[in-house]
């Protein structure tokens, strides 16, 4: 039998349908059950700009494949149903050199920085089910203001933990867990989480550079159809806790025109075993006209440090974007965005984006010198809308940054997905 993570999964997905679960019970369990295999071809170059001093590597550049399945059981009948999920990765090595790795598409060898010609993983998640809550026991892949798992690369980054998501309260959702340790996505080994630092974050450890405990819980209410509220907290053990406040509203003006808001605050500080102290001021308001969207974003950092987040997850920030996200110590910044929809000119599928983003009053911590910062990027995809190319998605992603402090970068992404039902 092949042991590929893709083929493994697909195994372990039938032997918990077929054996572990009692044939009486297996209605709703094969019923509900869905399956899915993403392809995802990645072209990713980025060039180092800076000329003094000059960069250790001039560019990163890389070309790879990569096989996302994932299986979702439904649940057994009973007061207290039983599920399971398998998610198989597998990233192949198209085209790479020890000068040109680290894209973060592919593994590679931290001796000679040499990419593998393959890298994958198996996780499987088990699941109940009672009422409106669910707990979730395995692999995971959390999406909350506290930690966001990253999935900008070939494959995701995915965790070890246990969740428990509860809506058991009309309008109020609950969440709960705890971390243990983290696959990061250009990696097939699970390891201890430890915080983002370097760049000008001010961020110091002390004995405790890593852990296997992160602690979450949350609460998010929806008022109504327009306004939700929530409050997390995150922390990660013997490094830093943190509580994140969130509002978002969306105001209708008039027919195919609305203002979001979308306001987040955030307090950081350490627990214990590092100088973490920061607070995070955000917010992003929207204006959608029609099949055009305008943007307006501001940012501002406060403390002794940047912001606070387990290194290789995306920061929950309206200014984190494609390469940078604005986080320094005393950092402030602002965005401005334009989003467009081409199925207002009748081509639907096609979509638009740009935005500008500066950042400034960064302290550069050995220096009287102001740090500043920039960033560009520009987003244009399609996916298929009918014929034999149908549900095929093509995206180029392109940015630029510069900075008065660090490496300054252009980069392009090129990234075909193709996302296929199995059942």
């Amino acid at each position: 039998m092949s042991n590929t993570p893709i083929a493994r999964a697909v195994a372990l997905a039938a032997l918990g349908t077929s054996v572990t679960v009692p044939t009486i019970a297996q209605a709703d369990f094969i019923k509900d059950s869905k399956a899915s295999v993403e392809l995802r071809n990645f072209y990713f170059n980025r060039d180092f700009r800076q000329d003094s001093p000059a960069p250790a590597q001039n560019k990163a550049e890389e070309w790879a494949q990569g096989f996302i399945l994932k299986y979702e059981s439904g649940f057994t009948d009973g007061t207290i149903g039983f599920g399971v999920d398998a998610l198989g990765t597998l990233g192949l090595k198209l085209d790479s050199s020890p000068d040109r790795s680290g894209t973060g598409l592919l593994q590679r060898s931290s001796s000679d920085k040499r990419a593998e010609d393959s890298y994958g993983d198996l996780g499987v998640t088990a699941k109940l089910r009672a009422s409106k809550s669910t707990l979730k026991a395995g692999t995971l892949l959390p999406k909350m203001p506290v930690v966001q798992y990253n999935d900008t690369r070939l494959l995701p980054q995915t965790f070890s933990g246990a969740a428990l998501n509860s809506m058991e309260i009309d309008g109020l959702t609950v969440d709960a867990g705890r971390l243990y340790q983290v696959n990061q996505r250009d990696s097939s080994d699970y390891e201890d989480m430890t915080i983002t630092s370097g760049a000008k974050r001010n961020i110091k450890l002390g004995d405790t550079t890593k852990t296997n405990e992160f602690l979450f819980g949350g609460l998010t209410y929806k008022w109504t159809d327009s306004l939700s509220t929530s409050y997390h907290y995150g922390g990660l053990d013997n490094i830093y806790k943190q509580h994140y406040l969130g509002l978002v509203h969306v105001l209708p003006i008039a027919d195919k025109q609305s203002l979001k808001s979308d306001i987040r605050w955030a307090k950081s500080n350490d627990d214990g075993g590092s100088n973490v102290d920061n607070k995070a001021f955000n917010a992003m308001f929207t204006y959608a006209l029609g099949y055009h969207a305008f943007g307006l974003g501001y940012q501002k950092m406060s403390g002794d440090t940047g912001f606070a987040y387990i290194n290789g997850t995306d920061p929950y920030l309206v200014n984190y974007v494609q390469i940078g996200d604005f986080a320094m110590k005393d950092e402030k910044s602002w965005q401005a965005r334009y989003d467009y929809n081409f199925a207002g000119l009748g081509i639907p599928g096609l979509t638009f984006m740009t935005r500008y983003v500066n950042g400034d009053n960064i302290d550069l911590l050995t220096s009287d010198k102001e740090g500043k910062e920039w960033e560009r990027d520009t987003d244009i995809a399609y996916v298929f809308q009918d014929g034999p190319l149908k549900n095929l998605g093509v995206k180029w992603r392109n940015a630029t940054m510069r900075t008065n402090y660090t490496n300054d970068y252009d980069e392009n992404r090129l990234i075909v997905s193709y996302t296929m039902p199995l059942w």
